[in-house]
């Protein structure tokens, strides 16, 4: 924990009189540079979270980009002459690295700021911006820190992130709901007309907590846990913030406060009736029928009959479709109506062959949830509302 914490915090640069110089490979530096897009901010009324900072010490770079509830740390190796910090405009520094030549990058700093960027042939000049005023961010509080299995962690995050709510005025619902206790972690998300519930089943050795964790946190960790190869994450968490080290970069995020919906109360109890179905199947009917569907509630309508499972949809300006599925159903005819993307989002998110679909009727919450996964570690129940009407 402390060596992984070291690398991605180097400690404070040397005071020096001279200006801080550098050389960096272009590779390791626009790796680096392009994980760290992803959080700043191309618009912001604070000037200085358009800029990245850059930390030379020893023999690495310490980078961190911040949009104010969000920040990334990364670090890559370097040859450093000068020890010292600077700033330079991130999307920038990232365009003008990403065009150049492979080979090593010198960049030096100079008066107000300015950065001097040399590469083979190429000289270039840089406005950058007082380090002094970047928001200082919080340390990691490494004696509260806890393991997380990596692969769990990216999978509660695919299958529940499409249910976090975009609307504004339901701060809580802008992010999932995580849950950790000594037999696994639950990651919960709703936007009110569908809920995702999946439980990660790893006993392990944690005392109990739970935190909402923002959409754009739980994008950017996805993104670092695909692109990183580590078994074990590092979270904490303190008062305000969230932390998730992964391999030589950590996140933080503002913590969202509120009281999560209580997501046990609306799971169904009374769906008696079930079919199994082909999720490829029933992904590939529902994306061809879903072009014939009014714009306005993107409804797709469940005709089920015996052995007969209808998937339709019609508009008065684009005209009708309907697929027809093999079904094991064998209970009395029903018609249900969904929005078309609720369920596309839930298809893409399992890797079973089979879902499975529960009901009693059009008007009560449907639950949908994979056959046969072979993710065995994880349990996954996604909740639909039904459209009425």
């Amino acid at each position: 924990m402390q060596q992984i914490m070291q690398e991605v915090l180097p400690p404070p640069p040397t005071p020096t009189a001279r200006p801080a110089e550098f050389t960096v490979n272009k590779k390791d530096l626009l790796k680096e540079l392009s994980e760290l897009q992803k959080v700043v901010e191309r618009t912001s009324t604070v000037p200085i979270v358009a800029n990245v900072l850059i930390q030379a010490t020893g023999n690495v770079l310490a980078l961190t980009a911040t949009d104010l509830d969000l920040s990334l740390r990364t670090t890559c190796p370097a040859r450093v002459k000068n020890e010292g910090v600077l700033t330079a405009p991130a999307h920038k520094l990232y365009e003008y690295v990403r065009l150049l030549a492979d080979g090593e990058i010198t960049i030096r700093m100079l008066d107000n700021y300015w950065l001097q960027i040399k590469s083979g042939r190429s000289h270039t000049k840089m406005v950058g911006m007082a380090p002094d005023s970047f928001p200082k961010l919080p340390l990691f509080p490494s004696d509260s820190a806890v393991k997380l299995d990596s692969h769990g962690m990216r999978s509660l995050i695919a299958r529940t992130i499409f249910a976090v709510s975009t609307v504004d005025s339901r701060y809580v619902l802008n992010g999932a709901l995580m849950v950790l206790n000594p037999e696994g972690v639950t990651m919960v998300a709703t936007d009110g007309n569908r809920l995702a519930y999946a439980e990660w089943s790893k006993p392990q050795p944690i005392q109990p907590s739970k935190a909402v964790i923002g959409k754009k946190a739980l994008l950017e960790l996805g993104s670092l846990l695909n692109t990183n190869s580590v078994e074990q994450i590092q979270f904490a968490q303190n008062d305000s913030t969230l932390f998730f080290a992964v391999g030589n970069r950590l996140l933080t995020s503002r913590q969202i406060t509120g009281t999560f919906p209580n997501y046990a109360a609306v799971m169904p109890t009374g769906n008696n009736d079930a079919v199994v179905l082909s999720r490829d199947e029933l992904l590939i009917a529902i994306q061809r029928v879903s072009q014939f569907s009014d714009e306005r509630w993107n409804s797709v309508r469940f005709r089920l009959e015996q052995n007969q499972f209808r998937v339709s949809s019609s508009s008065s300006d684009a005209g009708e479709s309907e697929d027809v599925l093999r079904s094991n159903y064998t209970g009395d005819p029903k018609v249900i109506a969904f929005n078309a993307q609720y369920l596309l989002d839930f298809l893409k998110a399992v890797d079973s062959s089979n879902v499975r679909f529960e009901f009693k009727d059009g008007q009560l919450a449907c639950e949908f949830k994979p056959e046969d996964s072979p993710t065995k570690e994880c349990t996954y129940r996604c909740v639909v509302m039904p459209l009425r009407g």
